[in-house]
C-alpha cells in the first residue's frame, strides 16, 4: 500500500481504527458501520448537537452513543471505537475520523476519490462516462464523490488529491468580468 497520511487528532484515531480493522480482517464491516453512523449524523440535528457540543459530559456522550449504536445495530469493533472516542472526549472529530478512515480504505484498495461538484445532479450514464475518463487519466480506480452546487450555473469542478480542474460556468463568467474590468 502506498503511504497515505491522515493528520491531526482525527488522523491518529482513523489510523488506529484502520490498523485494528485490517488486523481483524474486518475493514469492510467497519467501513459499513462508519458509513451508517456518518449518515445518521448527517440526518439528525440532535445527533449533530450531541457529537459537536462540548456541553455534554463524556459519560452522557458514552451513554447516548451506546444507546444509538444499539438501536442502529452497530456493534463490534466500530461500536467499541465510538465508545472509546466518546470516553476520550473526541466525539467532535468523529466526522473527520470517518473521512480519514475512508481515505485509508481507498488507498488500501488502490482507489482514488474524485470530488466532483456540479450545478445539477449527474445522470448514471454521465457518471459512468466521467468515471471512465478519470480512470484512464489517473490510471487508477476512481471513486466519485458527487456534490450538487446550483451556484456553479453549469459545468463542473473535479478535485483529485491536490489537483483541481474548474470548468464551471460561474468561474468562466467571473474571469470574463475581471477581464472586462481590466479593459476599462
Amino acid at each position: 500500500m502506498a503511504e497515505t497520511f491522515v493528520s491531526g487528532v482525527a488522523g491518529r484515531y482513523a489510523t488506529a481504527l484502520f490498523e485494528l480493522a485490517r488486523d481483524a480482517g474486518a475493514i469492510d464491516a467497519v467501513k459499513a458501520d462508519l458509513d451508517r453512523f456518518g449518515a445518521m449524523i448527517a440526518d439528525s440535528a440532535d445527533l449533530q448537537r450531541l457529537v459537536r457540543s462540548p456541553v455534554f459530559s463524556s459519560e452522557d456522550q458514552e451513554k447516548a452513543i451506546a444507546a444509538i449504536l444499539g438501536k442502529a445495530g452497530i456493534g463490534g469493533l466500530a461500536a467499541n471505537f465510538f465508545k472509546t472516542v466518546a470516553a476520550n472526549r473526541r466525539l467532535f472529530a468523529v466526522e473527520a475520523i470517518i473521512r480519514g478512515f475512508d481515505a485509508l480504505v481507498a488507498a488500501e484498495k488502490g482507489e482514488v476519490v474524485a470530488e466532483v461538484t456540479l450545478a445539477q445532479p449527474l445522470s448514471d450514464a454521465h457518471a459512468a462516462t466521467l468515471k471512465e475518463a478519470l480512470d484512464a487519466l489517473t490510471g487508477k480506480n476512481v471513486k466519485l464523490a458527487v456534490e450538487v452546487d446550483p451556484s456553479l450555473l453549469g459545468g463542473l469542478k473535479v478535485k483529485i488529491g491536490s489537483k483541481l480542474v474548474d470548468a464551471s460556468l460561474k468561474t468562466k463568467l467571473n474571469s470574463i468580468r475581471y477581464a472586462m474590468k481590466e479593459v476599462r
